[in-house]
């Protein structure tokens, strides 16, 4: 049942505990009434009176835009729908206030059942699309389309609420719940289901079943909403999995869900059609593909640029450029910054058309905690996360030409009155508050507004802290009220008027931005086929060890094809067969250049993390092949010197060419000598720690990929420091090992600077 905004309002007050606070602005207290009540003392009775006029405040002929991915923007919009209780409150957030509302999002998604789509098909991510189009719903409308009482709504809510968000068991045989995807709903609420929907979802379902005329899609793991959207899509391309569906096809599926479950058409779009994937690059010089990667494959190092590379052109609708461009507010909501917005804002007709509206308030919701592999590590100071400023200046690296013209608020949630014992939970989680430091946020020309955005009772019932879907949009319909009637008076400019500036650059990437690239990859469909295409005919024993590769190879999108042709096959050894020496590593995988096989120690069959690594380590040694004819060990003058002599280019059976070969070694300090042609040494001291040319090939390859390894990070710990801080001989050192990860960057793994 809808209510009004006043009355909603009336209850928020009934659960007020905000207090008033003379640091505020008068904006941040006019917000802070509207949402609490409360207001400074001797102040009250004005912002009393604006209150009033702000809720008179008509937005329903005005254009909202909304821009983001994840959880975030679906609970701004419409509240979590990935929660059990979110039928009871369907109506909740921005789509409320705002009736002319278009949202845009991001499609860069790899992990869940989105990667496995990805994996098989040439698709857009379409997860976050799901979370979406449930929050979108609007009761009135199902009422309409399916002739309903109110009183039957909740319980049509609560079944497609059921069918969307439910995840086939990883276990699944068959095709079961794609024959009838009803039966997943308790037996109570199926006849709550009209016909006419429950047909549509078994067509679409059936859609992707052998036979069926689609693409074939084993539901295991999959979450059904998903595979719905994707049926949809895919029918409206006529099955065609050749080609990724263009932008018509994935609007026409889009609106077709949208039709069955109340939302409103083409109100919701893709920021483009071109799959995609993102590339996250590191302070210390390690640029790596995939956004679940980030989170799964955390680095010590903080990310310094993104960049979303797309395998085709990206395209954009003309339905989300006009919409951009008359559009009254827009709206980046909370959300990952690096995954959730900013692939987004990479794509220049996206940017373009924003900047140029030079009408619309812009607003950022921030994030109020720091997330795992994005903004644990600031760049400024390693030793926490971000500030607001940072994130801030984080959108001014990677929006092209910076964020003038992009940004005018940043609405943050107030976290002053959280109780100690919700903040000390999430501490022991590793989840710490994103604090907002108003005077740099003002020094770069966005205005800062906090705001109590959570709900008390929510936190009270959960003890979570999360963005209540209304508050955020009466603060969003509070800062227009402000910017429309009220920008004369100073204390209410929102505004740098065309002032922005990034005051300051931070990172190796200084004064660049990032854009979206054509980068003319393969769809991620296509890399899997092409590294199952690579190991025909390899042998593996036992055979797991094959499909243990395979997901390496997704996880890790940056191992080749061609880098796994440099090896026979690899198998399991036992304790007693195991004779590799251990005087250097404990490394328990590695490449035999004698048979070609790549070898690994039993006990890794029970420790998954370890056996990937090590794999890697022994993968990254077979791309070096047969490369060493002889070696030997020598001492000198107390000290010890170990050589190598190279067999000719022709035998060596080597992935890197003989200029790459040389330019490693060296990096490896491996000296040549300048009179015996093909000859390598180096000495070493009797205390030193040493990793042979082949080992250290292999560490740095599985360190690149994961950041995970003992050996390897101790290695390259001297890039966790600013060079100011270190001595001459460690700049020296620090310089050879961001040359050698530029190495790695550039000739192993393609990354061209």
């Amino acid at each position: 049942m809808e209510i009004s905004s006043k009355d909603f309002l009336l209850k928020l007050r009934k659960t007020a505990f905000w207090q008033s606070n003379v640091s505020r602005s008068s904006v941040e207290r006019l917000v802070e009434y509207i949402l609490t009540g409360q207001a400074d003392n001797g102040s009250e009775q004005e912002t009393a009176v604006l209150a009033e006029q702000v809720l008179r405040f008509d937005v329903s002929r005005m254009r909202a835009v909304i821009i983001g991915g994840g959880t975030g923007l679906s609970t701004v919009v419409g509240g979590n729908s990935s929660l059990p209780a979110w039928p009871k409150h369907p109506g909740d957030g921005i789509k409320r206030e705002f009736r002319h509302l278009k949202s845009i999002v991001c499609t860069t998604d790899d992990g869940g059942s989105t990667g496995a789509l990805l994996k098989t098909l040439p698709m857009v991510a379409v997860g976050d699309l799901r979370k979406l189009l449930l929050s979108s719903i609007l009761p009135l409308n199902l009422q309409k389309i399916y002739g309903l009482n109110a009183k039957d709504i909740y319980a049509l809510l609560r079944v497609i609420h059921n069918v969307f968000n439910h995840r086939v068991s990883r276990g699944a045989a068959g095709f079961r719940e794609l024959r009838d995807p009803l039966k997943i709903v308790p037996g109570e609420l199926r006849s709550a289901c009209p016909e006419s929907l429950a047909s549509a979802f078994r067509e679409l379902c059936l859609y992707l079943a052998p036979g069926g005329g689609g693409p074939e899609v084993h539901p295991a793991r999959h979450a059904l909403g998903n595979l719905l959207l994707t049926a949809a899509i895919f029918r409206e391309a006529r099955g065609n999995v050749s080609k990724p569906p263009g932008l018509n096809e994935i609007r026409r599926g889009i609106d077709y869900i949208a039709s069955l479950i109340g939302v409103p058409a083409g109100t919701i779009h893709t920021a483009t059609s071109a799959p995609g994937q993102l590339k996250f690059r590191y302070a210390n010089g390690v640029e790596v593909l995939g956004q679940s990667k980030s989170a799964n494959y955390r680095r010590s190092s903080p990310v310094d640029r993104l960049t979303a590379e797309y395998a085709l052109q990206p395209d954009v609708s003309p339905a989300v450029k006009k919409a951009i461009s008359e559009a009254d507010v827009i709206i980046y909501a909370p959300g990952s910054l690096f995954s959730s917005i900013l692939p987004t804002l990479q794509i220049e007709p996206i940017v373009t058309a924003i900047r140029n509206n030079r009408r619309a308030l812009k607003i950022l919701g921030a994030n109020a905690w720091i997330q795992e592999g994005e903004t644990n590590i600031s760049l400024k100071n390693e030793g926490r996360g971000f500030l607001v400023s940072e994130m801030i200046e984080a959108y001014g690296r990677n929006i092209p030409g910076g964020i003038a013209g992009m940004l005018d608020v940043v609405l943050c949630a107030n976290l002053e009155h959280v109780p100690g014992s919700i903040l000390r939970n999430y501490a022991l989680e590793g989840k710490h508050p994103i604090f907002l430091d108003k005077a740099e946020v003002e020094s770069l020309g966005v205005y800062p507004v906090e705001a109590t955005l959570f709900s008390q009772e929510h936190q009270a019932k959960t003890q979570l802290i999360q963005h209540d879907p209304q508050r955020f949009a009466i603060a969003v319909k509070t800062l227009l009220y402000a910017d429309r009637h009220l920008y004369e008076e100073k204390d209410y400019e929102l505004r740098a008027r065309g002032k922005i500036k990034m005051k300051k650059n931070y990172g190796a990437s200084a004064g660049k931005t990032s854009a979206a690239k054509y980068s003319r990859r393969p769809f991620l469909c296509e890399h899997v086929q092409a590294v199952r295409k690579a190991l025909r005919g390899r042998k593996f024993q036992p055979e797991s060890l094959k499909e243990t590769l395979i997901r390496a190879a997704w996880e890790h999108r940056d191992i080749r094809p061609e880098h796994l042709a440099f090896f026979r096959g690899a198998r399991v050894l036992s304790s007693e067969q195991w004779e590799r020496s251990t005087e250097w590593d404990n490394v328990l995988g590695y490449f035999d250049p004698e048979d070609r096989y790549i070898k690994l120690h039993q006990s890794l069959l029970s420790q998954p993390l370890r056996l990937e690594e090590d794999f890697l380590i022994a993968l990254g040694e077979s791309l070096l092949g047969r490369y060493i004819e002889k070696r030997r060990w020598f001492p000198i003058l107390g000290a010890q010197c170990y050589e190598i002599l190279l067999r000719p280019e022709a035998e060596r059976e080597c992935y890197l060419s003989g200029r790459q070969l040389h330019e490693y070694l060296r990096l490896a300090q491996m000296a040549p000598d300048p009179e015996q042609d093909r000859v390598y040494r180096t000495t070493i001291n009797p205390e030193a720690v040493f990793f042979p040319s082949g080992l250290l090939f292999g560490l740095m390859y599985s360190w690149y990929l994961t950041g995970r390894g003992l050996a390897a990070e101790h290695e390259m710990t001297l890039l966790r420091w600013p060079a100011k801080m270190l001595n001459p001989l460690h700049v020296r050192d620090r310089v050879r090992k961001e040359a050698l990860v530029a190495f790695f960057r550039n000739e192993i793994f393609g990354h061209r600077d």
